[in-house]
């Protein structure tokens, strides 16, 4: 790599984060070393040597930037010029409302890009510990499964244990193996979403009896034990295992992902599903489909068996069975400042989950701030932090302080988050009368509030990257 070692920016780690926030830097016009230590040294949930290899869903969650949080954040992140929504779009496959990418072709176009810059040097190999001390700016972004020595690292450095939660992974079902003759197609209330039709989900009804005999079988179905050090490891609540939901009560999933509305049975219309499994392409070629919401740490055997008395998968093929991962994060607004620098060591910064973000999307967007973070220090430069009325900007609120410290003495109530709109500042004024001059009402004032803080946001950000941005949003 060229140029002085001082404006050299290390990012560690090649995840979503990590790969966003190389690609911001070196769009800067700043060289940047990417660490990666697959395949040297894999984890327990890759299973490539790819960059940004997903290794939970294949989903982005919902597009709709006018009323989802989380379609914010996508078009927030297109108009600064993300590798990640780039590769996104470029591999998306139909999954109603939501953006959702086939895995293997989004993970190829992302370590394409990066190899391609001629900015960004790749180097394949473990960081041990913390990084040298001449590396005087540097991105840590090695997500929740950070290897051991530089976990114990940046523990000892801190003072500070890290959080952690277990993640579960939901299993992938070969699509000629489901029996459509009992399955169907359609999205829920046939909604059209990037890519889609309106029936891009694979639809598996149950009765009553069946549901109630699946809940029984989720609850005694042997599971995988813990070790020592996981049994007082809390869950994630936006990836609660299908088991650990299934114990919270009989109704629990009917709720959840196993909810029956907004869909019709074209087999037997007259009949409404007392539940309904959902699976959603996974793949491209859509020979893949992974189960909607059915992350889950059962034993393989016990998976196979629980998961074929659904009906439309009595002779179901899995092309990977649910597993479960350990995550940790750091207690950031303790740890961290408005820049995501560890305020013990202010040359390393951090990206990614492991501040305290949850989910694909969030993880990327904190790799994008921190690498313009990054590109600014190398350049002698401070960057102004995003607006608080953007989702970037109120996303990092969050990780930076935007939390109770405390529920009670003694104890820490930071926990991983996904945008969403309560993490926004409220709006000065809330709409209250629709473009024709009557009155909202009901629902229609939740919908008009969303709407304004979306259309708040990206105004917002349209002007701070006018006002403070070297680089045109355009990639």
């Amino acid at each position: 790599m060229t140029g002085p070692l001082s404006n050299i920016v290390h990012v560690i780690g090649a995840g979503l984060a990590g790969s966003e926030a190389a690609w911001q830097v070196a769009k800067s016009g700043v060289p940047v070393v990417l660490h990666e230590m697959r395949p040297d040294r894999m984890t327990e949930a890759h299973r490539t040597d790819g960059l940004a290899e997903l290794v939970c869903s294949n989903s982005f969650r919902s597009d709709d930037a006018a009323n989802n949080a989380v379609g914010l954040l996508h078009a927030e992140m297109r108009r600064l010029g993300s590798l990640i929504m780039r590769a996104a779009d470029a591999n998306q496959v139909p999954a109603g409302g939501a953006l959702a990418v086939d895995r293997d072709g989004f993970s190829a176009a992302v370590t394409k890009a990066l190899n391609d810059h001629p900015l960004i040097e790749i180097a394949r190999s473990e960081v041990k510990g913390l990084p040298p001390a001449e590396w005087s700016n540097v991105i840590v972004a090695t997500g929740p499964l950070t290897s051991a020595p530089l976990a114990d690292a940046i523990r000892e450095l801190t003072d500070e244990n890290a959080l952690a939660f277990f993640d579960a992974i939901a299993p992938i079902v070969h699509r000629e193996s489901i029996d459509m003759s009992v399955a169907w197609f359609q999205s829920r209330y046939d909604k059209v979403g990037p890519g889609g039709t309106g029936a891009d989900y694979i639809n598996c009804p149950m009765t009553k009896e069946q549901y109630d005999g699946f809940v029984a079988a989720l609850i005694a179905g042997e599971k995988t034990e813990f070790k020592e050090w996981e049994t007082n490891t809390p869950y994630f609540d936006g990836c609660l295992p299908i088991e650990v939901m299934a114990e919270r009560g009989p109704e629990t999933l009917r709720h959840g992902p196993m909810k029956p509305v907004g869909l019709t049975n074209p087999h037997d219309p007259t009949t409404k599903a007392y539940a309904i499994v959902q699976l959603r392409q996974d793949n491209k070629l859509g020979t893949l489909y992974n189960i909607v919401g059915f992350q889950t740490k059962l034993k393989y055997g016990e998976q196979q068996r629980i998961f074929r008395t659904i009906p439309g998968l009595e002779k179901a093929e899995f092309a990977r069975l649910g597993g479960l991962h350990r995550n940790t994060f750091l207690n950031s607004p303790k740890l961290l400042d408005g820049q995501l620098r560890l305020r013990a060591q202010p040359r390393l910064r951090f990206a990614g989950q492991m501040t305290g973000c949850e989910g694909y999307v969030e993880s990327a967007s904190v790799g994008l701030i921190a690498g313009l973070y990054a590109a600014a220090d190398a350049r002698g430069e401070t960057l102004a932090s995003p607006p608080g009325t953007t989702a970037l900007g109120s996303l990092l609120g969050h990780i930076t302080g935007g939390h109770i410290e405390t529920i009670e003495p003694g104890t820490r109530s930071f926990q991983p988050m996904n945008i969403n709109f309560g993490l926004f500042p409220p709006l000065a004024t809330a709409p209250t009368k629709k473009p024709d001059g009557t009155r909202l009402r009901g629902n229609e004032k939740t919908v008009a509030k969303k709407q304004a803080m979306s259309a708040l946001a990206l105004a917002d950000l349209d002007r701070w990257i006018a006002d403070h941005l070297r680089i045109a949003a355009a990639a």
